[in-house]
């Protein structure tokens, strides 16, 4: 005997098709959304619309979170407008999102290319080993990481350069600030030299003038003495020749 489906039942399979079509559509609608922004961004980044590009990518990342293709053409585009260090956090945030090992070679690949023109060099060429470890194949990274590692020694040569430098005018300086002060110590022992000498000379002046005071002085009174003794001689002289006159 054939089993029959009445209507009710009819009806509440179709219900439930629909609800399950109903429910499905937004999760199929979700994917196509970001995918067409990331298409509409492609296409503006190689018109060389590299904001235009980052407004799309950024787009399709808020329709879905997870889009790690997204985020990494989000840095790119960033990337091409110089915008490094917003670039770098891009390709970090994709490393651990990418299962694939090109893609997340790629994202440190990209890295080490923003954190170089950041001039992080240092942090560049551990990101190029991160990349040619997952892809030893990548040429570009192995020229990129020599390059880096050369400019990287010339950095340390520079700064060991610029340190001996300031090493030697530290130097200069404290010659300088050394032979100024042993100039004023020995302008001041010239001073203290040259005052003891005025000191000695004032005291020879003032002996001296001691001793020409008492030669003046016995001069005088020497004198005074002979003046003395020729009014007396001239007065026994005159009284000698009146004495002889009344003769």
């Amino acid at each position: 005997m054939v089993s029959r489906i009445n209507k009710d039942e009819i009806s509440d399979r179709l219900w439930l098709l629909i609800t399950a079509l109903l429910m499905m559509f937004p999760l199929l609608a979700y994917p196509q959304s970001d995918k067409k922004f990331i298409r509409q961004g492609n296409q503006e980044y190689n018109k060389d619309k590299y904001a235009d590009s980052e407004i799309s990518y950024r787009k399709a990342v808020d329709k879905n979170k997870e889009s790690a293709d997204a985020i990494f053409n989000t840095g790119d585009a960033l990337y091409k407008q110089q915008k490094y260090e917003d670039a770098g956090k891009q390709f970090i945030q994709t490393i651990d999102m990418n299962e694939d090992k090109l893609k997340k070679a790629g994202s440190l690949y990209n890295l080490g290319n923003s954190l170089i023109k950041a001039n992080k060099v240092q942090e560049s060429i551990e990101a190029y080993k991160g990349s040619l470890k997952l892809n030893p194949r990548n040429n570009q990274a192995k020229y990129n990481l020599a390059y880096a590692q050369d400019l990287l020694q010339q950095q340390q040569q520079q700064q060991q350069k610029n340190d001996q430098d300031k090493q030697d005018q530290n130097k200069d300086q404290q010659d300088k600030q050394d032979q100024k002060k042993e100039d004023q110590n020995k302008d001041k022992q010239d001073q203290q030299q040259n005052g003891k000498e005025e000191d000695k000379q004032q005291q020879q002046q003032e002996s001296i003038s001691k001793e020409d005071a008492e030669r003046i002085l016995n001069a005088l009174a020497n004198d005074e003495k002979n003046v003395q003794e020729k009014v007396k001689l001239a007065k026994a002289q005159k009284e000698k020749v009146r004495t002889e006159k009344n003769w």
